[in-house]
């Protein structure tokens, strides 16, 4: 494929998919990884973390070919477009890729260019793991019990909902046709009103369900939590528990058992062997993230409900500095941190990159990497503990060392080097 304004670089080879659909591919030693700095402080956390993921790569006996790709404000810098069709294919044609955060300006033509890019590309499974480092400042007394890996819908739910502003013809026609052609007499109030729906299919929803139970029998994860408000929602949150189940029980075999069997039939005796599958309420589960954190494992939820849990999750280990996320798709994979890009804090040297450095440790573990990936959060957590960390961290903890961003990458870099 040719590109227009971005180089492919000659010493690496690209990703080989063998099957798409079963999520098969071949890495080479020295894979083609496109890259994305992001916007804001991602000018200071991208080449942080690409520095000691390289390390990592290097201390296993790899490499990795980095390949500049852009979007956001450097983007329109170069192709006066904030998405380029080159950013987008390079992707596509590499498979595996780490950004960092972007900004969409106000009347970009996107919602948001972090979701234009997981929907453009059918990353499907927004994967968002959370855990607890040593030394790690945390709000909670046992922090080290939050253990779980949020699987949160993509490309559905809010993402492609449809609203229509109060006070507008259009959205007087929907209430209308809500209320008399549909028969939903008292569904609306009277007065102005904003209407949305959101869809919430049986494809998408049992695709990332089968995703997020592959991801707990490989990682040897012993349950899958169903997350929803079906109670209040049945044909649209109700019904993605209800394919959710039709998942586990159709395709799985004696691999998935679900709740009731295990109770029902087991007196609550898990098969070494097997995963659970079971559901809950989504308000609940927002308690039992806290009350109960080390009953639960993989959590797979829409996409809203999916957001609220996994920065709940990330509250209780430290905050969204420190949280990594991933998108899958059919072999293809694009790592992302989970915070914004802080546009006032750009270019200072200052932000903490952990959660841009732990995405890489996502995407290692999606490559196949996992002695890269264990020695990467291993470097991570030896460098906190010991107390270097960036200023968000050290005015949190006594006697802590504060250090530039670039400068805490050289740390985990050096660590990384007494690891290996």
């Amino acid at each position: 494929m040719e590109f227009d304004k971005i180089d492919v670089p000659d010493e690496g080879e690209p990703i080989e998919v063998i099957d798409e659909e079963a999520d098969e591919f071949e890495v080479p030693d020295t894979p083609i990884i496109p890259i994305l700095h992001g916007d804001g402080i991602g000018t200071d956390v991208g080449p942080a973390a690409q520095q000691v993921l390289e390390a990592a790569a290097n201390a296993t006996g790899r490499d990795i070919a980095w390949m500049r790709i852009y979007a956001g404000e450097t983007a329109r810098e170069m192709y006066d477009e904030n998405l380029p069709e080159d950013t987008v294919n390079a992707i596509e044609e590499f498979r595996v890729a780490i950004k960092g955060p972007l900004t969409t300006p106000v009347g970009a033509g996107f919602r948001s260019l972090n979701v234009a890019l997981r929907k453009t590309l059918d990353f499907y499974a927004n994967v968002r793991p959370t855990y607890h480092l040593d030394g790690v400042p945390s709000p909670v007394s046992e922090p080290k019990q939050m253990d779980m890996v949020t699987f949160r819908e993509n490309t559905e739910d809010v993402y492609a909902g449809i609203e229509w502003e109060a006070g507008t013809d259009e959205v007087e026609e929907v209430r209308e046709f809500v209320e008399d052609d549909m028969g939903f007499d008292d569904t609306i109030h009277s007065g102005d009103v904003g209407i949305g729906v959101k869809p919430i299919t049986e494809f998408g929803s049992k695709r990332l369900i089968r995703r997020a139970i592959d991801y707990a029998l490989e990682h040897d994860r012993d349950s899958v939590t169903l997350v929803h408000k079906g109670n209040i929602m049945k044909f649209t949150e109700g019904q993605f528990r209800d394919w959710g189940y039709e998942v586990a029980q159709e395709e799985y075999g004696d691999e998935v058992i679900t709740e009731d069997t295990l109770w029902e039939e087991r007196d609550g005796e898990q098969p070494d062997d097997a995963v659970v599958v079971n559901d809950r309420i989504a308000d609940n589960m927002l308690q039992q993230v806290l009350t109960r954190t080390d009953e639960y494992d993989v959590l797979a939820t829409m996409n809203l409900n999916g957001d609220y849990i996994s920065d709940a999750c990330g509250a209780q280990i430290g905050g969204l500095g420190i949280a990594p996320g991933a998108n899958f798709g059919d072999a293809r994979c694009l790592a992302e941190p989970v915070h914004g890009s802080a546009p006032k804090y750009a270019g200072q040297d200052k932000v903490n990159p952990t959660a841009m450095i732990l995405s890489g440790v996502l995407m290692f573990d999606y490559m196949g990497w996992g002695d890269a990936a264990q020695l990467v959060k291993d470097a991570v957590e030896e460098t906190i503990s010991s107390k270097q960390v960036t200023y968000d961290l050290e005015r949190q903890i006594e006697g802590g060392e504060k250090l530039a961003t670039s400068e805490f990458a050289e740390a985990v870099v050096e660590n990384i080097e007494k690891l290996s």
